[in-house]
């Protein structure tokens, strides 16, 4: 039975390195195979912002613009925190493509089930 992997990203451009991980793991997932749902909250909710995740740089790690690309081509979610969204004035109609806006409820009801292994940067 093939597993499902939910990673929420807690850290944005305020710590790269934990950033970048989460979403080199998420993108490596989705290219494996593997159902991928990325939940964004805290800072790193800006980069479903269209543009904002090319002003992100890390020094020898994938650029953050392709590893979006390929979570979102590979049928990977992208899921923003309601709450995170709200506290920086962030509505759906702000997004990039395919993703979405999505609370706690709905991240418990994800990583509940036995064959879901959940991650958080």
């Amino acid at each position: 039975m093939a597993k499902k992997l939910v990673i929420k990203v807690t850290a944005g451009a305020d710590a790269p390195e934990r950033c970048s991980q989460a979403f080199t793991v998420a993108a490596v997932a989705v290219a494996s195979g593997v159902e991928v749902s990325l939940w964004l909250t805290g800072e790193s909710v800006w980069f479903a912002l269209p543009g904002r995740a090319a002003e992100f740089e890390l020094p020898h790690a994938a650029p953050l613009p392709e590893l979006i690309d390929g979570i979102r081509a590979g049928g990977g979610a992208i899921t923003v925190c309601t709450q995170c969204a709200a506290r920086r004035n962030i509505e759906q109609k702000d997004l990039i493509e395919g993703a979405g806006i999505a609370g706690s409820q709905l991240f418990v009801s994800e990583i509940m089930p036995d064959d879901v292994q959940a991650l958080v940067y």
